[in-house]
């Protein structure tokens, strides 16, 4: 039997935001975050629209997952993430206490795991879902705003 709410069923959502936020000319990060196989918050990166170098996708969707749920905590939820949190999210996923995170690509220059910093011990972290895809959107972002310069 094929599970229609897998990881690669939000992977896509989150892809979906992270579209929304290259069609905007943000750098293109996309989120979801699900609990019981429902989305509850979606969020993409908003740095250059609200002039905020905190307004990270993660950041969007942690604040509206919280509002949600009528708490600070987001035990029992998983964020799906088209790329590896750098060290700010990844502090406030700690403190969070996400259940399960899951992200597309790796982010070998500003990601958590790069610059040394944990996730909280019982949070489940999965890796590689869409990296293709992830990789190609932020790539491509890249190389057109290089050639904008």
């Amino acid at each position: 039997m094929i599970e229609p709410f897998d990881d690669a069923y939000f992977m896509k959502k989150a892809m979906d935001e992270a579209h929304s936020a290259y069609q905007k000319g943000e750098i293109p990060v996309g989120v979801v975050v699900v609990i019981n196989d429902k989305i509850i918050a979606r969020g993409h990166n908003l740095t250059e629209t609200l002039h905020d170098v905190t307004a990270h996708a993660e950041m969007q969707s942690i604040t509206a997952a919280a509002n949600f749920l009528g708490g600070k905590y987001l035990r029992g939820c998983t964020m799906y993430v088209t790329l590896e949190p750098c060290q700010m999210c990844a502090g406030a996923l700690y403190w969070s206490q996400l259940s399960k995170l899951v992200y597309a690509a790796n982010d070998l220059q500003r990601g958590y795991r790069t610059m040394g910093v944990q996730l909280h011990p019982k949070t489940e972290v999965k890796s590689g879902i869409m990296e293709r895809e992830a990789s190609d959107l932020l790539k491509r972002f890249f190389v057109e705003r290089r050639n904008l310069n």
